[in-house]
């Protein structure tokens, strides 16, 4: 109870002398601190809101407008045409205002109109300018006078020096393509799936939708495009997340790794502690929205920052039908759970269960106040007590276990709800898993990033290991939470906790550095290396499954507000065509050829998507809106229940400023990875490292006999090998030249 009673501001008691006050000076200075600090984020919110509201013009340009107005006015000159008289006629008469008042009041609020109306307009230039997405389909290397033009134009509209979210209110809404489009692109991307007569039966289908049902749920997609900012992502997150009633664990959240060659000290606490440090950092500039807005390189288009409100203080809330995310703001303290009750947590277990349990044992008492700690806090650390990393006599194994110990843990050591959790391990080396309905791997990629640079090139450690620094003694002691668990919740928890025991000891991971080649080899042969890594990808699985599957590759539409993701279907008929070739013996000129094809089409395909062209979103929303309506759809219910057997996903390296692949090539990170999607089927996420590497994390299951991740990451790799050795370009062989030298010569004589 100490602890309790240091936190207690006053206290007082009742006496036959009076009432006698004691109060604790050291509680009401953090009591007044604190007030303080709350009240500074405040005035910062609020003059973000200002700013960020008149964007892409700022507050100063309101006085530069005023005076102007006035000054022209000065000069007996009338540039409102009349308005501000008119302005002047519906002020309220007053003795106290001169007719120069009157004019000069009438003046301001005239300017001010005007400069609101600037605002509008220059808002409404940027957002047309923004949907213009040809720059995406010109050549790579050559840029169109078109875009030329279009991008001096964005630069003028935009602004100088945006906050992070500046751009929200200029970014287009994800337009809804044409049914019968996506039903196109639809069954071109089925053909190299199907067999004729299966194909034949779908095109029916599909016809038979695009004719009827079709137009009557596009017309409730357009009204829903017309109200809401975006007509995907609310349903999607609704649905495919908080909808979703199996575990959170394996099944959706995601991982980060730490350094792949380098731990910055072996002392946990030291480690906790700046990772820690860098975190509540980033929060800060996010809070303060100092952080850059997320571009696209080259030609700087901007991207949606609308994830990054849900980072910190977020909670995926269990409910017995659909879960809940709840957002809470500025909550200054971390707590530290107890390992006394640590097999006590529940959001490993399947959504229902959890859920009940939640109802029951945790929404009154002393539970509820510990569960509300714990959800209202910006982040949860957990302090594992193994130790993981590439080590050892066995580094690889390791870098695998270390890989399945971010994914899932011991099932109860993590707060697989928590927007993310902070996982460091004994031996120093940390990492991630993030809550998948809150944020994809991009936005978590970019605090990840920032953590692990920031802990270890700017807050740093001793020669000893030890944080930097000296301690704050004014800092309050960490508040150990108390549980009161039942026996018949305990009994509860003991029997989920087998079930998601289960589900871990199932995943078989593999995490595969390519050390041997990277973007530069590939760029060489002049092909993107994402399509070249796809088509590595679509290679391996023929090999490994002999033959070819629905794919699954993650692309991003954060080009529009509130935008999310879309699907890239990567196996085309086009690298079918490439894989059969190579695989039958074709000449290398005919395998090239087909290669650069297939290439070019998944490079369209990734661009579609990128741009509102997909086909998966649309006609998951298409679904939604005939469940809604209570209509049956052959089509749509037949493409819903597709399986992915090959899910991939690539996680740009988006801060390479804070990186030193040349002069510090250790501190390389090693991106992170997912569960597998099907039960027969690979997860597959890779980044790409600077010039020389490519990191790919596989994920497939053990119960399943025909997926093996250490084979068909031995697979990948040969298939990357293979492409690149096809696409370089031949050595002359030094025998041959020499001999055609010699014979020139002769001749000569």
């Amino acid at each position: 109870m100490a602890e309790a009673h240091q936190a207690v501001a006053f206290q007082f008691t009742i006496t036959p002398e009076g009432i006698d006050l004691q109060l604790s000076h050291q509680a009401l200075r953090q009591v007044y601190l604190s007030g303080l600090r709350s009240w500074k984020k405040r005035v910062t919110r609020l003059k973000n809101n200002v700013i960020t509201g008149v964007y892409p013009a700022s507050p100063s340009s309101w006085l530069f407008v005023v005076i102007a107005i006035l000054a022209t006015m000065y000069t007996r000159s009338d540039p409102s045409m009349g308005l501000i008289a008119k302005i002047q006629e519906h002020l309220p008469v007053s003795d106290s205002l001169s007719i120069q008042c009157r004019t000069v009041v009438s003046a301001v609020l005239f300017s001010t109109l005007l400069w609101f109306s600037l605002i509008f307009t220059m808002r409404l230039c940027l957002k047309q300018l923004l949907s213009y997405h040809g720059w995406m389909f010109e050549q790579h290397g050559k840029v169109s006078n078109t875009t030329k033009i279009w991008a001096a134009m964005v630069r003028i509209f935009s602004g100088r020096q945006p906050l992070l979210y500046s751009y929200q209110g200029s970014l287009p809404n994800l337009p809804v393509p044409a049914v019968k489009d996506t039903v196109k692109r639809y069954l071109e991307s089925a053909r190299p799936l199907m067999s004729d007569s299966e194909y034949e039966r779908m095109t029916t289908l599909a016809k038979e939708f695009e004719s009827s049902l079709g137009n009557r749920l596009q017309w409730y997609l357009k009204l829903k495009a017309m109200w809401a900012s975006n007509y995907v992502s609310d349903w999607w997150e609704e649905y495919v997340y908080l909808r979703g009633r199996g575990p959170l664990m394996v099944n959706s959240n995601y991982y980060g790794m730490d350094f792949l060659y380098v731990t910055p000290t072996p002392i946990q606490a030291a480690r906790a502690g700046n990772t820690l440090h860098a975190c509540l950092l980033y929060r800060r500039k996010l809070n303060r929205e100092e952080i850059k807005p997320s571009r696209v390189p080259v030609l700087n288009v901007p991207l949606c920052a609308a994830q990054c409100e849900r980072i910190f203080n977020t909670t995926r809330i269990p409910g017995e039908e659909t879960g809940k995310a709840r957002i809470w703001v500025f909550l200054m303290v971390l707590k530290e759970v107890s390992y006394k009750c640590k097999k006590m947590f529940l959001t490993s277990f399947p959504r229902i269960p959890w859920a009940q349990a939640r109802k029951e044992f945790f929404s009154s008492g002393v539970n509820k106040r510990s569960l509300d700690c714990i959800e209202k806090a910006a982040f949860f650390v957990a302090l594992d007590d193994d130790e993981q990393g590439m080590r050892g006599d066995d580094p690889a194994g390791n870098l695998d276990r270390y890989a399945k110990s971010l994914l899932h843990g011991k099932c109860y050591d993590r707060w697989f709800d928590k927007s993310f959790t902070v996982v460091v391990y004994k031996n120093g080396k940390n990492g991630l898993n993030a809550e998948h309905s809150l944020a994809d791997a991009p936005i978590m990629a970019h605090v990840w990033e920032y953590v692990m640079t920031t802990d270890s090139f700017q807050l740093g450690y001793t020669e000893e290991g030890h944080c930097k620094g000296d301690v704050a003694s004014s800092l309050p002691p960490p508040t150990r939470l108390t549980w009161d668990i039942p026996a018949e919740c305990q009994e509860r928890i003991e029997r989920s906790l087998a079930v998601a025991q289960a589900l871990a000891d199932d995943v078989d991971f593999h995490v595969l550095p390519i050390q041997e080649f990277g973007k530069g080899a590939i760029k060489k042969c002049k092909i993107s290396p994402d399509a070249f890594i796809q088509i590595a990808l679509q290679l391996a699985y023929y090999r490994n499954r002999g033959t070819f599957s629905l794919t699954y590759e993650a692309s991003m539409t954060r080009l529009f507000r509130e935008g999310r993701t879309e699907t890239v279907r990567s196996c085309t008929s086009e690298s079918c065509a490439f894989i059969r070739a190579l695989e039958g013996g074709e000449s290398k000129e005919v395998c090239r050829r087909l290669f650069r094809t297939a290439a070019e089409k998944h490079q369209h395909l990734y661009k579609m998507a990128m741009t509102g062209g997909g086909i998966d979103r649309h006609l998951f929303c298409l679904y939604l809106v005939s469940k809604y309506l209570g209509e049956e759809s052959p089509f749509l219910k037949e493409v819903l229940s597709e399986t992915w057997r090959l899910s991939t996903s690539q996680t740009p390296l988006q801060q390479v400023e804070l990186f030193d692949f040349i002069n510090h090539p250790e501190y390389t990170t090693c991106g992170g990875g997912f569960g597998p999607v099907a039960d027969d089927g690979y997860g597959v996420s890779y980044i790409i490292i600077g010039e020389n590497m490519i990191n790919l994390h596989i994920s497939c299951k053990h119960s399943c006999p025909q997926t093996d991740s250490h084979k068909f990451g031995a697979d990948i790799k040969k298939a990357l090998e293979d492409l690149l050795e096809l696409l370089s370009p031949e050595k002359p062989d030094p025998s041959k030249a020499e001999q055609s030298h010699s014979k020139k010569s002769k001749k000569d004589l």
